[in-house]
Formats: C-alpha cells, structure tokens, sequence
C-alpha cells in the first residue's frame, strides 16, 4: 500500500463555500493510450481489480449534454490551462431517462470535485425551453445554483459528448479506473434521448482514454503498472476535443467565435 501527499483526500473551503459544505476532492489522472495498450493494461489490472457491477456486459454508453456561457468561458479556460475551473452538464446513461443527472465538475490541477442531483425528463425539457424557474425552487442546492448560471451567465447547451466506458474499481482507496472509447460528439439536436442521433469522431481512431480517480490512495501494485510504457499525463477534455469537432454545427454563435478559435491556435 502506499501513500503520498499526492494522493490524499484534500479539501477547499474557499472553494466550496457556496455549497455550505467542504467539498471533497479526488485524484484524477487522464492517459491517451492505444487499444494494444489498453489490452495490456487491463490484463496486468485485473489483479487488483474488478469490473463494475454496474455495467452492462462490462460497459455502458455515456452521453452527456455540456453547457457553457455566452463567452464559452469553461472551453476557453481549459485551453489556456486556468488551474480552477468548472463545467456543467445533463448526463445520461445508454440513451435511457431512467437516470438524469444535472452535475457540476470542479476541477484544480488533478484533483477533482463532482456535485450531481437528479432531474426528470419534463425537466430537462424544461431546461431546453429555457423555463428555469423550478429550479429556483427546488430544495437542492445544486439546482439552484444552476439557475444562477442560465440566468446570469446565460448557460446555455453547447455539445453532446459520446462515449463507451469500461469500468474497474478497486473498494480500498476508492479506485476507479475506466477505458472511454470511441470519444464523440453527437449533432442534429438537443434530444439525448435519441440514439440516433449522427456523431463525429472527436479523438483519434484506434485511441482511447484511460481515467484513473482515487480518494483515499493508489494500491503500490496498480501504481507500479502506471503510466503505460512511458506514456505521460495528458491534458484531454472530451468537452473540448467533442466541442472542436462539431462547434461550427452545435453552437449557435459559432460564427462569433470562429475567428477568436483561429487567434487561439
């Protein structure tokens, strides 16, 4: 077993102070690897790990519907490295309204904090007809705070991202461990209900993204196994990579931002 600074669970008051609770933080390290890398790897984790019970033949489908300000504040931070930053987002699982969730990603440096509450499908379409004022009155605290920004900030939908995640965890230490495969954006509408909806491939073919997220520390033998042969942090967003492909179909003032994105790179 080993422990670091580095790993240990960390809170910020500052941070978190709006939810009139210490928020809770995790470790999160992101790696681009290869399927061949990926076949390896889960070979040598499956010592120490176990597939999530929750999937469904070893995997589900993720959709979540990203929203970003009038000045696509959470895209721009992240691709000018600001260490605190937020995005939000309507998450899905395989397409179902069985579970709808309205969630908060935190984010400074590697550690991540995440804030979720359940919403109904009438609310969400709500949410899409921009009629917010439920969540004004809804008793969590979340929600309120999501009013905040589409009211304030304008909030608004930018991009559907797609992707098919293989779980692991490991209970001692909190570990999770993920491959995110075939990372894309979904166009055509706002309805992530709709499996039907047309994609475009957001990262490279025959790549995937390995998540690790741990609380309390990483196992010495899962620590060991990573980075995959030599294979550095990265720095991905599926939100960013999702919303470089289809901006110019999702986004509504896409022809606003066109020539700040071309000033940016």
């Amino acid at each position: 077993m080993s422990l670091s600074l580095r790993s240990l669970p960390w809170t910020d008051p500052l941070l978190d102070r709006n939810l009139g609770q210490t928020g809770r933080y995790r470790n999160e390290w992101k790696y681009l690897i290869s399927e061949a890398e990926a076949t390896l790897l889960r070979q040598r984790l499956s010592v120490y790990l176990e597939p999530d019970g929750n999937a469904r033949n070893g995997q589900y489908m993720i959709r979540s519907l990203y929203f970003d300000d009038m000045w696509n504040s959470a895209y721009h931070e992240k691709m000018m490295g600001v260490e605190n930053r937020q995005k939000w987002r309507i998450r899905i699982y395989n397409c179902s309204d069985g579970s709808i969730k309205l969630e908060r990603k935190k984010k400074r440096g590697s550690y991540i904090h995440k804030e979720s509450a359940a919403i109904t499908r009438e609310e969400f379409e709500r949410i899409l007809a921009n009629d917010y004022g439920f969540l004004l009155r809804s008793p969590k605290n979340l929600c309120r705070e999501f009013y905040f920004e589409c009211t304030s900030r304008l909030l608004r939908p930018k991009v559907i991202v797609d992707y098919d995640r293989e779980p692991w965890i490991r209970r001692e230490g909190d570990v999770r461990i993920t491959f995110d495969r075939d990372v894309r954006a979904a166009v055509g509408s706002w309805d992530i209900f709709d499996p039907m909806l047309p994609t475009l491939r957001a990262i490279e073919p025959d790549m995937l993204v390995l998540e690790v997220k741990f609380t309390e520390f990483l196992p010495r033998g899962i620590r060991r196994i990573l980075p995959v042969d030599g294979q550095d942090f990265t720095a991905l967003s599926k939100y960013a990579a999702c919303y470089d492909r289809a901006w110019h179909l999702t986004d509504p003032r896409s022809s606003v931002w066109k020539s700040e994105k071309e000033d940016i790179r």
